[in-house]
């Protein structure tokens, strides 16, 4: 989810200005009340912000009045279990129940070859010694108070987003296909993992090869039909794929998805490019799903495998996924010409509905429509409990999580005040990871740079 850059080294943000397209804006398909149809939050979305942003003299996280912040855990501290020390990249991130009210947080670390603070190894939870990435959990009481903090999975690359199961585990992506002696890795990259963040030792360290071996970045669980959605952010053309895998257990517990299943990508007839569609609420009947080839990429990448002659449907920056009522969503963070897109936007939420085999964009963001976001394309998104969208913004200069409410209103909720630049030339890390206690009375968001967590309460209206 890090800010990525052209050839030359310009950044997105960078290019978006020389555009003068800074100023992104949104166009819903309907509001945000048909966005999630069906789901608890749709009848309680919230109509407005909560005011200005209020200086943090402490410099970390400005907030509106009368919220308040809880530092959980930052990058280079000692973990409380001794293992070593808090890892840095701190990126996608789910809250999971757990018993007398306790809640256990997952917390990816999308540490690179390069990471600064690694994941330590810890026997019996390290897939390959060499990758540096992976998660920690944190287990927390009712008052955000840390009652520990672990080692989750070690030994992984590029834990970039994944998604929590029904059944209470969270599934850690690879964004990466760097292949053992790469990087010097002993092991193959580029796949999932399943974290049991309550007992990590439970779930291991174990490869869900079957799900695919690709530039992973979100999942989306369906509830009822058992079946796992798939997004590819791969970096060059040909752009991603949107998958889905059909587990050969379908009414899923931890260990389940080992038993392997069928992997398929998402056909759109007569569309290549999901990129080329600009119309909010263009819909799309009768969907194809195509068995890849080859999912453990043995040869090639499989967005470049042979899908037969009608081909298969791609699509530049294919980022957060989640469940919703009876669908599921699906973002796609912008898409350039310059980079081999069919045409340029800058950011899309799409919905697949599986019972009607019906794909439809329902947010369009861009510099065209009515409803300003003051920042970038979006990256992490997730649903506030009091309704609306809670967006992560993404790239340079000042970084905001901004709130979106079902009237296409925005309004910003958190600015990082952590400068790690210059006084001169300063420069803030990006959010990821927004996420909700299972009460929805906290919201948790991590900084990616320096890594930090935090745990935000306040008057949230429910």
């Amino acid at each position: 989810m890090s800010e990525h850059t052209t050839a030359d080294g310009t950044s997105r943000r960078q290019l978006l200005a020389r555009t003068g397209a800074l100023g992104v804006s949104i166009a819903f398909a309907g509001n945000l009340t048909e966005l999630f149809a069906g789901t608890a939050a749709a009848q309680n979305l919230g109509h407005t912000g909560y005011g200005p942003l209020v200086p943090d003299p402490k410099g970390l996280l400005d907030l509106p009045e009368g919220f308040s912040y809880r530092v959980l855990s930052r990058e280079g501290d000692k973990l409380r279990s001794g293992e070593g020390l808090v890892p840095s990249n701190h990126d996608g991130m789910t809250a999971l129940p757990g018993r007398h009210g306790r809640v256990h947080l997952v917390r990816n670390h999308e540490n690179r070859a390069n990471g600064r603070v690694p994941v330590p190894t810890v026997e019996g939870l390290t897939y390959d010694p060499a990758g540096k990435g992976g998660c920690t959990a944190l287990t927390l009481d009712s008052r955000n108070r840390v009652l520990s903090e672990r080692v989750a999975i070690a030994g992984t690359a590029v834990n970039c987003a994944g998604g929590p199961t029904p059944w209470g585990t969270w599934l850690t992506c690879e964004e990466t296909e760097d292949r053992a002696g790469t990087n010097g890795y002993t092991k193959d990259h580029g796949f999932i993992f399943e974290v049991d963040p309550a007992n990590p030792h439970r779930s291991g360290a174990v490869p869900l090869t079957a799900m695919g071996r690709f530039q992973h970045e979100a999942i989306a669980v369906d509830p009822r039909r058992g079946i796992v959605y798939e997004t590819e952010d791969a970096f060059e053309k040909p752009f991603g794929l949107f998958y889905r895998f059909l587990p050969h257990q379908p009414h899923g517990s931890l260990g389940t998805l080992r038993a392997g299943g069928r992997l398929q990508a998402m056909r759109v007839p007569g569309v290549p490019d999901l990129s080329s569609i600009q119309e909010t609420g263009a819909s799309f009947e009768n969907i194809e799903w195509v068995d890849v080839p080859d999912p453990l990429a043995a040869q090639t990448p499989i967005r470049h495998q042979n899908f037969g002659p009608k081909g298969i449907t791609h699509a530049q920056k294919l980022e957060g996924c989640y469940w919703g009522g009876r669908s599921v969503y699906f973002v796609s963070s912008f898409a350039r010409r310059s980079e081999g897109s069919a045409a340029d936007h800058y950011g899309q939420i799409w919905r697949y509905d599986p019972a009607a085999r019906r794909l439809t964009l329902v947010i369009v963001f861009g510099p065209d429509t009515n409803v300003q976001l003051p920042g970038e394309s979006p990256d992490n998104i997730c649903l506030a409990p009091s309704g609306g969208l809670m967006v992560c913004e993404d790239g340079n200069g000042a970084q905001h999580v901004y709130g979106v409410t079902r009237r296409g209103e925005v309004y910003a909720m958190a600015r990082n005040a952590q400068n790690i630049g210059t006084p001169a030339e300063p420069e803030w890390g990006e959010f990821a990871g927004v996420t909700f206690s299972p009460d929805g009375g906290t919201m948790y968001v991590n900084c990616y740079t320096p890594g930090t967590t935090f745990a935000v309460t306040g008057p949230w209206r429910g």
